[in-house]
């Protein structure tokens, strides 16, 4: 039996401004974008990683009610929804090419555990670790 995650997703306050930081700042490319009514499915790739989908969605109706939709907002703004990972070749570069770019950093790359790592977060709140890939015995292969 073959079992994947296809699609993991994130919530957003406003999709066309999360589209418009991933796409434009980060790299990802649009894979569906597709409405419903109010509904709208999105989802995002990395160009070298075509086995997964990053969603981008909205809380609200038909999956959540008003006070939900308020309340999972407000998490989001302060961060406190899981952090993500972005695993690049060279975190000082990317840390410099994404700054350029407008994307605002909470921590700037430091050294540690082995590897180089910084954090930044989305238009919404939500937060990204950027690791940089090391070479070793548990560095993880690209897909």
């Amino acid at each position: 039996m073959t079992q994947y995650v296809d699609v993991a997703g994130l919530y957003v306050r406003d999709q066309d401004e999360a589209l418009a930081f991933y796409v434009g700042k980060l790299g990802f490319r649009v894979h569906t974008d597709v409405r419903n009514g109010d509904y709208r499915w999105l989802t995002l790739q990395l160009p070298d990683q075509s086995s997964f989908q990053l969603g981008l969605f909205k809380p609200g109706p038909p999956v959540h009610d008003a006070a939900t939709a308020q309340a999972l907002h407000a998490l989001v703004a302060k961060g406190a929804m899981p952090p993500l990972v972005l695993v690049v070749d060279d975190c000082r570069k990317a840390y410099e090419r994404l700054s350029e770019s407008g994307v605002e950093f909470t921590q700037e790359p430091i050294s540690r555990y082995g590897s180089v790592d910084a954090g930044f977060r989305d238009p919404s709140g939500n937060g990204w670790k950027m690791i940089e890939r090391t070479a070793g015995p548990h560095a993880r292969e690209q897909p």
